[in-house]
């Protein structure tokens, strides 16, 4: 059983600017106060098939964290230009976004991210060079999400028990009911980086 699960994640600002910054605002449960930080971290893979390719973008660490209902606004960086292969810049890419307790990863949700020119006539006659300060990236709204079992050092509440802050706390879908079903064709594109249901 897990004692933290993500309820919501809210992109801020998307679409935007290829070159702007990812803001989002994660929410999440947890069912017992955690001893340590929960260290989430924001990672962009432009090319499935070359992990060496992928670029960490930030991270940062969350706590302490109380039992109920937390929420957090994470800032990442662009990915560096130079760091993405010419053909694997426009069109779709992954945003994973991970967390991890005491080095344990136990989820890892993916978005894919649409890359295009913000203009008709780019998008018909791209230009040899990318032009970065023309591109525009939106981020699906279906992520795919997966769970991994790790070892937890607290115990969640007995039955009759309530974490405080979850009697009073507003109903918001947990990440149960995020949308993990996607057709074959993006399934088996995603596999290679984990972005698939386990």
């Amino acid at each position: 059983m897990s004692i933290v699960s993500i309820r919501n994640v809210e992109f801020i600002n998307n679409p935007a600017r290829f070159l702007d910054e990812y803001q989002f605002r994660v929410t999440f449960d947890c069912i017992a106060p955690l001893t340590d930080d929960l260290e989430w971290k924001l990672i962009y893979v432009s090319s499935p098939d070359h992990e060496e390719l992928d670029q960490e973008l930030d991270d940062c660490l969350v706590g302490p964290v109380p039992s109920g209902v937390n929420s957090f606004v994470f800032s990442g960086a662009p990915p560096e230009p130079s760091k993405i292969p010419t053909e694997d810049v426009l069109g779709v890419a992954a945003l994973i976004l991970t967390a991890s307790y005491k080095d344990q990863e136990f989820v890892r949700v993916g978005y894919y991210q649409n890359t295009e020119y913000d203009n008709e006539e780019m998008k018909e006659n791209p230009p040899k060079n990318i032009v970065f300060e023309r591109l525009v990236r939106d981020i699906s709204q279906k992520p795919r999400v997966t769970r991994f079992q790790i070892k937890w050092d607290v115990s969640p509440p007995q039955l009759g028990q309530v974490a405080a802050g979850a009697a009073t706390s507003a109903a918001v879908p947990s990440a149960n009911d995020l949308d993990d079903d996607a057709s074959d064709e993006v399934e088996a594109k995603s596999k290679p980086n984990g972005l698939s249901e386990s």
